[in-house]
């Protein structure tokens, strides 16, 4: 086996192992959602967020393990073409030589640098790769949205049955996310009334 067809053995090895980030990261967010439905069930809302801001990171997680595997496998598509046929630069085997210690870090971000370095070796840069990088430099925030975590919140709670009172700061009371479904119930109950003096 040749260097270069060692190396592609990695990169290949590398995208399922990314694969397998993802689905591991698709495990934690189950279990973050169940824990969600646990702290609602005892009526601790502060912790129901912590666990939804959890698993939305870690659905966020997922889907980029997700993109950087399928990116990774396009790159040693690419890779296993130019080995075919003997189309091998010396800058392309540079850039593999540095690859290995990177690919089994793990780490989205140096991979990503890598697989940008791979693909100025060939001439043309897929317009689907990078389209796929833009939209995951969008993803990779560690900041969680409120109104994901919110609407997380608020399906968990529906899923369990159970009501979800988010008490307010400075002794507010109210319920977040519940008040456009109780504006809607109430319309719909003087509707019917009006409904029933009819008859």
């Amino acid at each position: 086996m040749s260097a270069m067809e060692k190396h592609l053995f990695n990169l290949k090895f590398a995208a399922k192992e990314l694969n397998r980030n993802s689905k591991k990261c698709d495990k934690e967010e189950k279990a973050e959602k169940a824990k969600i439905k646990k702290a609602i069930q005892k009526g601790n809302t502060e912790v129901a967020r912590i666990h939804a801001e959890n698993a939305i990171r870690q659905k966020n997680q997922s889907i980029n393990f997700l993109r950087m595997s399928a990116r990774v496998d396009a790159v040693a598509a690419r890779v296993q073409t130019a080995v075919t046929m003997g189309k091998v630069t010396k800058s392309m085997a540079g850039v593999v030589k540095s690859m290995d210690a990177t690919l089994k870090s793990m780490n989205l971000e140096k991979i990503s640098a890598l697989m940008d370095k791979f693909e100025h070796q060939f001439e043309t840069l897929d317009v689907q790769t990078q389209q796929m990088e833009d939209t995951m430099s969008n993803t990779t925030t560690l900041t969680t949205p409120q109104n994901q975590v919110d609407m997380l919140l608020q399906e968990m709670a529906d899923e369990a049955g159970l009501d979800l009172n988010m008490e307010l700061p400075q002794g507010q009371t109210g319920s977040v996310g519940t008040s456009v479904a109780s504006a809607e119930q109430d319309e719909l109950s003087q509707r019917l009334a009006r409904l029933r003096d009819q008859v």
